[in-house]
């Protein structure tokens, strides 16, 4: 059977991957968090597990079980098992999920969130879940003290999308309101 993925971050945005066979799906018993790494010097989003949390994405299938491409996305990662934690309504018997693994994470540092960034994966979640998939986005994640820098004028997101001015909007005012909760 062909293996499939669950994104939780910018592969919910549709527009930054080629995965034409997606659809929704819910990882129960995660979060997402900002994770520091040596790698670079803005944060992962990744995954940690919570008991009684769950997390809305989309699942895509890898056609061909070439993991080569989403791999190299997602370097930095590591590929996990996620299928017994994932409900969906596709023919999907195996899923995997990416996730920073603990001994590449670190404390401190300079980090930063992208806005450009941030700006991908909102859209995707509005696009996919509503204004309501996107503040749940903000409030299933951990790790919003981290700053966050305004890059929309030059994007160093490699996959930033342009935005309407309602979708910047919304996650100005969504980015205030978790910030203001810290």
């Amino acid at each position: 059977m062909t293996p499939w993925f669950f994104g939780y971050g910018s592969l919910v945005n549709r527009a930054t991957h080629s995965y034409p066979e997606a659809q929704v799906a819910t990882l129960h018993g995660w979060r997402r968090v900002w994770v520091r790494t040596a790698l670079r010097e803005v944060v992962f989003l990744s995954i940690h597990p919570a008991a009684g949390h769950s997390i809305h994405g989309l699942i895509a299938s890898v056609p061909n079980a070439d993991w080569g491409a989403l791999d190299l996305r997602e370097s930095g990662y590591a590929r996990i098992n996620a299928t017994p934690h994932v409900s969906h309504d596709a023919p999907a018997s195996s899923i995997a999920a990416y996730q920073v693994p603990a001994d590449r994470q670190r404390h401190g540092g300079d980090h930063c969130i992208l806005l450009s960034y941030l700006d991908v994966v909102v859209q995707g979640f509005v696009r996919e879940f509503g204004e309501d998939g996107a503040r749940a986005f903000f409030d299933t994640t951990d790790g919003w003290d981290t700053p966050v820098v305004d890059d929309r004028a030059a994007p160093r997101y490699s996959r930033a999308q342009s935005l309407t001015a309602q979708e910047r909007a919304l996650t100005d005012d969504l980015l205030a309101q978790v910030q203001q909760r810290q």
